[in-house]
């Protein structure tokens, strides 16, 4: 599919999800030919462990990003613009919405309109990690994008609890201050707790180790201890503890970045191991998308005003919080088109509003899971434009094309 898709100028990850959605329940799947592509949902979520295994590796990869000697010149503005956009894009969303409520009070409730507005401030890890990767981007708006995508997701975690926590109080009438504050923040300090002592047992077992190989099989199973860990849900009290995946692990690669003197080799080695799970999370990611959404109008209706204004909504929160820290033009101008994808995160949100809203949830869920489907053919394609034009990604030089050709044709001929 890469080269199916290579003169289009598309990323592998546009590729990858599409091969997903060919061999999905909507497509091959559906003509029930067993063996030819997954015959039906539940088909699909039985491979749920290799999408919750692949996001923590991701996490862990975006976590080394997060290096003190980065921090201390970019951090700040990380920060402010992190915080900044994802509000402004729940702001939009929520202003939007209410409009939609106000015109056709039967097809979109306040409550609704409140939980998708805190789900457009979720921004996809993954996709933006994979386009950075496969053109090797590098540059002053890379630097700061990954910190800031990874930020998204604490900030969303807080901002959906609130919202969600308001919208239930609406359709309720009965206040809960635990869900809204509480539980958000309980969350947030465990998972960054638990990734920071991880990572520091992770430093000290490779201490152990004189070979690169027990070093490189000790961090991979390491990951994957750590992200089924983060799969930990109890209640201690009226409290519900439980934790990000993503946000553990990111953590997880911070501490182990900053404290381990081997972690540029090793994470260098990790990141070539990972790169079929990453190929085969996305091609689960579009066997997921459900095309049932595209049959209802209400839903594309509204999934369409959700898509354009959370757009605008990343888009000008993070070119006036950058202009605000004094970033360069580029930045200002790009950064925000980079933080279109969505994904896991904003599925999690949706699956949550679903089981505890009933029918009012479902509604919810489709009209996310049709923003994901067109945030992630398109978002990472926006991603590519945006880095090439901010000068991050760089054209292959004429005597690098030259050597391949030349290779090939050593190849062809022997």
């Amino acid at each position: 599919m890469t080269r199916v898709f290579k003169p289009l100028k598309l990323p592998s990850v546009t590729a990858y999800l599409i091969a997903g959605v060919l061999i999905g329940p909507y497509c091959l799947g559906a003509l029930g030919i067993e063996g030819l592509g997954f015959e039906s949902m539940n088909a699909v979520e039985a491979l749920g462990l290799v999408s919750e295994v692949a996001l923590g590796f991701i996490a862990f990869s975006i976590g080394s990003e997060f290096r003190l000697e980065d921090l201390k010149k970019t951090g700040k503005q990380a920060f402010v613009i992190g915080v900044f956009q994802a509000l402004i894009a729940t702001l939009f969303v929520d202003l939007a919405l209410y409009v939609v409520h106000m015109i056709a009070p039967d097809k979109l409730s306040v409550s609704q309109a409140i939980t998708l507005g805190a789900i457009a401030t979720a921004t996809a890890p993954a996709a933006t990690l994979m386009v950075v990767r496969q053109y090797k981007a590098k540059g002053p708006l890379t630097s700061l994008l990954l910190p800031i995508v990874a930020l998204d997701d604490a900030v969303g975690l807080v901002v959906f609890a609130v919202s969600f926590g308001i919208a239930k109080t609406i359709m309720s009438g009965q206040m809960d201050v635990v869900s809204i504050l509480v539980n958000p923040i309980v969350e947030i300090v465990c998972s960054l707790t638990l990734g920071a002592v991880m990572g520091w047992v992770l430093t000290q077992l490779e201490k152990l180790f004189n070979s690169n190989t027990n070093r490189l099989n000790l961090t991979i199973a390491f990951v994957f201890l750590t992200a089924s860990l983060a799969m930990l849900d109890f209640h201690v009290g009226p409290v519900h503890i439980s934790f990000s995946s993503l946000l553990v692990c990111m953590m997880l690669g911070t501490i182990f970045c900053n404290i381990c003197p081997l972690s540029h080799d090793l994470m260098e080695r990790s990141d070539k191991w990972t790169s079929p799970l990453y190929a085969l999370f996305f091609v689960i990611s579009g066997a997921e998308l459900e095309l049932g959404v595209f049959a209802d109008w209400a839903i594309v209706g509204i999934g369409v005003v959700y898509i354009v204004f959370r757009s605008l909504g990343k888009y000008f929160g993070a070119c006036w919080s950058a202009k605000a820290t004094n970033c360069s033009p580029e930045i200002c101008k790009y950064l925000g088109i980079t933080l279109l994808p969505q994904a896991g995160v904003a599925l999690g949100m949706c699956t949550i509003a679903s089981a505890q809203l009933g029918e009012a949830g479902n509604l919810i869920r489709n009209i996310t899971l049709f923003a994901v489907l067109i945030y992630e053919l398109f978002g990472p394609v926006f991603t590519r434009m945006a880095l090439t034009a901010a000068g991050d990604i760089k054209p292959i030089p004429h005597e690098v094309k030259n050597r391949r050709q030349v290779k090939l044709d050593e190849a062809k001929n022997r």
